[in-house]
């Protein structure tokens, strides 16, 4: 087992499953659900579980989510030239860090979908990129518990993990989540979220967390109202609304599952939907309250954040068109985030 307070990952690392309460997107039936598996098992201790070096220029780190790695001759879930655009374009960005917001697998009962990703992130490690994937539903495809061990197998360094935080240098500290485990008050994972928290190091100015489901977003009437907030992630969004007056950190949430952009602002928390990762896009409609009113559409994307001193820059960079012959790409939402 990995001494997970002061290692230093090449690539990767993971998050977990859910609550019955809030399963409301799947299916009823006896087979096990994710939220059916147990937690109290898992690897949960306080303190970083992943530490990233202190960067020797200003630190970059990039999120985004909703990859779905698959056959590249499957072209109706997943758009496989826009998803292999992306992963070569944060390549060149070079960024200390890149978050995934889970659906990182198209199915997480098919192992080739995990061989895909292995193959199409050769510029990743090419680039010796730290990468750090969040469970999202596609994970648990098929038998929730078998598909757990395809993840695991896939990460090693995760096992035992579906859940996890990683420090990057002295002033960014990320949380991992999985939204496929109950996030209530008093579950085994809002605990440990309470204590790494709470025991923030002195020197984070910052703190990301991500997850797949989110717990702020457009609310949906018409349009893939599936994916609409739940009562899980609601509860997660209520804990951290609490929870950051009393601490000397920001807080910014960056989720999936939802495959648009979105962005909000509630008590001086930033909350970001980036799940533009090459999974068949979904329009929007946008409430007054999300900060980004583009119409453009669809919104194959990933957003870039720069620290310098005291101020976290974050950009939206959308790919122009996705049925070019190459790639460009624009600057297409900024905001600026400052430290307490």
């Amino acid at each position: 087992m990995l001494n997970c307070r002061n290692v230093l990952l090449p690539a990767i690392v993971l998050a977990g499953i859910a609550s019955s309460s809030f399963a409301q997107e799947e299916k009823s039936s006896n087979k096990m659900k994710p939220e059916d598996l147990p937690t109290s098992n898992l690897i949960s201790k306080s303190g970083p579980s992943f530490r990233v070096p202190e960067p020797a220029k200003a630190a970059t780190l990039i999120v985004f989510g909703d990859q779905r790695f698959t056959d590249p001759l499957n072209t109706e879930v997943t758009n496989p030239k826009a998803r292999r655009w992306l992963v070569e374009k944060i390549a060149a960005e070079r960024p200390d860090a890149v978050l995934l917001n889970g659906d990182v697998p198209y199915s997480g009962d098919v192992v080739n979908d995990y061989e895909v990703f292995k193959a199409e992130i050769k510029p990743w490690r090419d680039e010796h990129l730290h990468y750090f994937p969040s469970l999202g539903n596609h994970e648990f495809h098929g038998d929730p518990q078998q598909a757990l061990e395809h993840w695991w197998t896939a990460f090693p360094e995760l096992r035992d993990r579906r859940w996890y935080s990683v420090q990057l240098g002295k002033s960014i500290y990320t949380l991992a989540l999985d939204s496929d485990t109950s996030l209530l008050p008093g579950s085994d994972q809002q605990k440990w979220i309470d204590g790494q928290l709470k025991g923030l190091p002195a020197s984070v100015k910052f703190v990301i967390v991500s997850l797949h489901h989110p717990p702020v977003a457009d609310f949906q009437t018409k349009i893939n109202v599936s994916h609409n907030p739940r009562p899980n992630e609601i509860a997660l969004r209520d804990y951290l609304e609490g929870v950051a007056p009393q601490l000397h950190a920001k807080i910014i949430v960056s989720a999936g599952h939802i495959h648009n952009y979105e962005r909000f602002l509630r008590s001086d928390v930033t909350y970001l939907v980036s799940g533009g990762g090459g999974a068949k896009p979904v329009p929007v409609d946008r409430a007054a309250e999300d900060l980004y009113q583009s119409s453009d559409f669809p919104n194959y994307h990933y957003v870039k954040f720069v620290l310098t001193g005291n101020t976290l820059h974050g950009t939206m960079y959308r790919l122009s068109d996705a049925n070019a012959g190459t790639p460009a790409w624009e600057a297409r939402d900024e905001f600026t985030i400052l430290a307490k």
